[in-house]
């Protein structure tokens, strides 16, 4: 099921985000059109690790797209750039805020000239505040919006994720905006601009501390249930050096963990407090008495919610993960390349185009927008795009 066929959405972005929610709508049907600038193109092309000259990441990103190579900052190539957008229902802008304006191709100014055009601007710290100009990384947005102050123990540093949350959840919010901004055409018959900044998106992901916020209590990190505070809900080491996760947060989980164990159930185990630190000490000793695989045996027999941590190869060869489909093989010009399937992307990898060549299908987009072969090629030799 591909439901955003028929939406053609042209992408300005580049790096990790707004290529996320690009290949989120590309997988539910829309066609996307990679703008990239003639100079390097999208950074990620460039970055390790690399499989034939190109970055694994940026083939993972990109399928199902195409590219233009298209120098914005030559009056030729604003002008061209003007006349494809009229062809898309969607523009994503991951640029600062400004930069299309100083460009003399605003978000106002693409909504005037094409009031039916849904602008999605997604950026660090959104299109107005005090920030708004500011750099910014993952790791700066989740420090803003309250959210790495809960990562780790309460004895150290705020650790630093494994993962990039804010640029993710950014991507998957300016997608939700994107599709809302969808159906408001479709009702109205009007455009719209989507703010969608990061550290916001991310912050949203720390609502059960901000619950506590709420209420006037100071949540604190390593102390709180879900983000260290009790027993049951732990990370511990194995005896062969392994991870596990325990998750027992209802008491028929908790109960059920404590039989198969034979540990003195205590219901208190449940509840934070000064007590938490003998019970953590208890099962730390516990969990290091058997090895990783002994300990997943046991889960299996049970039902209290305890998995191993696996490595990236391992989850790949996953028999769970791999049973829903969730890593596939394309084959590309690059040869056969890892891909990963969205929760919305449909299985296998039947009709999805290779992630493409840098400027690949500039000629058919520009014929796409009317452009004749005398006007494409001016457009070639004055340097603002490229075969």
């Amino acid at each position: 099921m591909r439901p955003l066929e028929g939406i053609k959405i042209l992408d300005l972005s580049r790096l990790l985000p707004g290529p996320f929610a690009t290949l989120v709508l590309s997988d539910m049907g829309a066609a996307v059109d990679k703008v990239e600038d003639p100079s390097g193109g999208d950074y990620l092309r460039h970055m390790p690790p690399q499989q034939e000259g190109t970055s694994t990441m940026f083939l993972a990103l990109n399928r199902g797209k195409r590219s233009i190579s298209l120098d914005l900052k030559k009056p030729a190539g604003v002008a061209a750039f003007l006349r494809l957008v009229g062809g898309y229902d969607v523009v994503l802008d991951q640029f600062r805020p400004g930069v299309l304006a100083r460009l003399g191709v605003g978000h106002d100014v693409l909504l005037a000239r094409w009031p039916r055009l849904v602008v999605c601007a997604l950026t660090g710290y959104g299109q107005t505040g005090p920030l708004a100009q500011r750099a910014g990384h993952d790791l700066n947005y989740l420090a803003r919006g309250g959210v790495l102050g809960f990562q780790g123990p309460k004895e150290g540093v705020p650790a630093v994720p494994g993962f990039q949350l804010a640029d993710i959840s950014g991507a998957l919010y300016a997608v939700i905006g994107i599709l809302g901004a969808l159906r408001k055409r479709d009702q109205s018959g009007e455009g719209s601009i989507v703010d969608i900044a990061m550290a916001d998106a991310a912050l949203t992901f720390a609502l059960s501390g901000y619950g506590t916020a709420f209420a006037g209590e100071t949540p604190r990190r390593g102390d709180e249930p879900l983000i260290g505070g009790i027993a049951p809900y732990r990370t511990y080491a194995t005896k062969d050096g392994r991870y596990l996760a325990l998750a027992a947060l209802e008491p028929k989980f908790w109960l059920g963990f404590c039989a198969a164990v034979g540990l003195d159930t205590d219901m208190g185990a449940l509840m934070p407090g000064p007590h938490q630190a003998d019970l953590m000490a208890r099962l730390e000793g516990l969990f290091a008495e058997r090895t990783l695989a002994e300990w997943v045996a046991l889960a299996e027999k049970g039902d209290f919610c305890l998995e191993p941590v696996l490595t990236p190869e391992e989850a790949m060869a996953d028999a769970h993960l791999r049973g829903r489909g969730v890593f596939f093989e394309m084959p590309s010009p690059w040869g056969s390349i890892h891909q990963l399937r969205t929760p919305v992307t449909p299985a296998g990898a039947e009709g999805f185009a290779p992630p493409p060549r840098q400027g690949e299908h500039g000629e058919a987009i520009l014929r796409d927008a009317g452009f004749s072969d005398a006007e494409m090629q001016a457009l070639f030799e004055s340097g603002a795009a490229r075969k």
